[in-house]
């Protein structure tokens, strides 16, 4: 196991180096001046050219870069301009919103998508399996923006059931003590239930707009490997022996078919790290897309390198741990490693 892991980090590296030189030069193409941002629409050519000399705009890209990566070396992912404070005590302020919101969303969705594969599987051909079908082609179908907003007009404007959506918790609440960051968890661990209903009833709306966006394919995804492993050998010699329909599925089949939806939430959890960027938007969320979003407007560089990096982290550390959880699912997967 810990070879594995060795292994696993030693791959992730070039991606790494890959996403901070792409995020540097793709910042640098973008359109917009950052020295004319701040320097004031009345700022003169000679205003704008020393804030250009203030922020090292005026070295050249290698010599830029070189700063760039001496900073990242130190732990040092630049000021924001938009905020004025560290791009890292920004992220660190905000990350715990975004990865709440996040797992939140992809805890909805496999609590519906896996029950809802497996008897869609089971039950081929039936109401419950076209159900699936439909279902799964409208979540990809629909924009997660789109999707977002009907639910703001259906839940907030007309049902009156949620409340305003503006960030994690009203404004008669207070935020509970910082353990996690997660206010959920947290209020729980304070034993705050007041807060805790406050932040679940924030929460619920955009966590459902993402797990919409993302039960799609893991629904089709369990239910395609839960059709291959009912069909193969050892889950009719299981049948055969007299063991019942449930010990059969959840037992045999089920365990059997959850390797390529574990993948699957690999490529579930990217897609849902650029969804989230949307969703916070639409719902006032205080995360790091729309903080990303609001320096991107502004031609704010640092923060918007720095929430590429730290989302590439995030992914790599999530396929990390997927393929880690490979060896629990299947034991052949730890032995050949």
């Amino acid at each position: 196991m810990v070879k594995t892991l060795v292994d696993r980090l030693l791959t992730t590296i070039p991606a790494l180096i890959g996403v901070v030189v792409i995020s540097f030069l793709l910042t640098r193409v973008l359109p917009g001046d950052t020295a004319s941002y701040f320097a004031g629409p009345a700022a003169t050519p000679q205003a704008i050219a020393e804030v250009r000399k203030q922020l090292g705009l005026d070295k050249s890209l290698p010599e830029q870069f070189l700063r760039y990566v001496g900073d990242l070396a130190h732990g040092h992912l630049g000021q924001s301009l938009t905020t004025g404070q560290s791009v890292v005590s920004d992220l660190a302020s905000r990350l715990p919103a975004s990865a709440e919101l996040t797992l939140f969303g992809l805890f909805l969705a496999l609590v519906i998508a896996i029950p809802l594969g497996v008897a869609a599987a089971v039950r081929q051909g039936s109401w419950i399996d076209h159900a699936c079908r439909i279902i799964a082609t409208a979540g990809v179908s629909l924009p997660v923006f789109f999707t977002g907003l009907i639910l703001v007009y259906v839940f907030y404007f007309v049902l009156q059931w949620a409340p305003a959506p503006l960030g994690r918790l009203d404004v008669f609440a207070s935020a509970p003590p910082t353990v996690t960051g997660f206010y959920l968890i947290d209020s729980l661990i304070a034993g705050d239930l007041e807060t805790f209903r406050a932040a679940l009833a924030q929460i619920l709306v955009p966590g459902i707009t993402l797990a919409i966006f993302s039960l799609a394919p893991i629904a089709r995804i369990t239910r395609a490997s839960m059709l291959s492993v009912l069909s193969s050998e050892f889950v009719r010699t299981a049948r055969a022996s007299g063991l019942g329909p449930r010990t059969v599925i959840v037992t045999y089949a089920l365990r059997n078919a959850l390797l390529p939806v574990v993948t699957t939430l690999g490529m579930v959890f990217s897609f849902l790290l650029g969804a989230n960027v949307l969703v916070e938007k639409v719902f006032a969320w205080p995360g790091v897309g729309s903080y990303a979003v609001e320096a991107l407007i502004a031609s704010d560089f640092a923060p918007v390198q720095g929430f590429v990096l730290a989302m590439a982290i995030l992914y790599v550390a999530l396929n990390l741990i997927i393929d880690l959880a490979y060896g629990l699912i299947d034991p052949r997967v730890r032995s050949s490693s």
